[in-house]
């Protein structure tokens, strides 16, 4: 696909994409005339999200990463869902909504910062914890590992992580146990691990009973009976 040509987003879904390729939207996806609205405006029925490797721009979605582009439909047979590109990067980039695993390498004032794989630190308030207020404050300590979402990914800004959700609950998200290990697998099995039925999870769930919790920045953390270098070497 030439740079800068535009080409229907839906015909491209599983081809190789390339920075600088500009993927066409529909412009009535829905059969009464709806119109899908990428701006700000209010969002109608098959709302379209834009996911790694795609930027919006005026003629529809701009390639921003080499890879393969995938697409999941929008539940309930509406127009719209998710595109993003499937790409085999090495070092993890922060994108907004991902959930991952940091680790806390230092305190500075009511902020702690974390290492998350990606090219610079990710803040993280006191206050992003379930129930945190100023004489209640979680009990992090350097080294601890945390299991959180960014809220603020961009290029422009310092990565930042919460621990609650849109209603403030953690669903999840907090400090990991001290117990059990942390290890690093590429992005592209992180993926498919997260995958909905998977295959891989599945079968080791009948083998060992085990705790994991998985980063989109590709790290896992394991903890259970009978987890030991067997199941490691079947992840990697």
């Amino acid at each position: 696909m030439a740079a800068g040509s535009g080409v229907a987003a839906e015909s491209c879904v599983g081809q190789v994409v390339l920075p600088g390729d500009v993927l066409l939207l529909p412009a009535h996806p829905e059969e009464d005339g709806e119109r899908l609205r990428l701006g700000a405006g209010a969002a109608p029925r098959g709302r379209l999200l834009c996911g790694p490797g795609l930027r919006r721009c005026a003629g529809g979605l701009l390639v921003t990463k080499c890879g393969l582009l995938r697409h999941r439909p929008a539940g309930g047979g509406a127009a719209g869902g998710a595109y993003w590109v499937d790409s085999q990067q090495k070092r993890y980039v922060p994108v907004k909504g991902d959930h991952v695993i940091g680790i806390v390498t230092a305190k500075a004032g009511d902020v702690f910062k974390l290492d998350v794989g990606g090219s610079e630190q990710a803040s993280l308030s006191y206050l992003a914890f379930e129930g945190a207020t100023k004489r209640n404050r979680p009990n992090v300590q350097v080294g601890d590992l945390i299991y959180g979402q960014f809220l603020v990914a961009n290029k422009d800004m310092e990565p930042e992580m919460v621990c609650i959700d849109s209603s403030g609950r953690s669903s999840g998200m907090g400090i990991i146990g001290q117990d059990g290990f942390l290890f690093k697998v590429s992005l592209g099995l992180i993926r498919k691990l997260l995958a909905p039925k998977c295959e891989i999870i599945q079968e080791l769930s009948q083998l060992y009973p085990f705790e994991l919790v998985l980063g989109m920045n590709g790290r896992i953390w394991m903890e259970g009976v009978g987890t030991d270098l067997s199941l490691l070497d079947v992840l990697l």
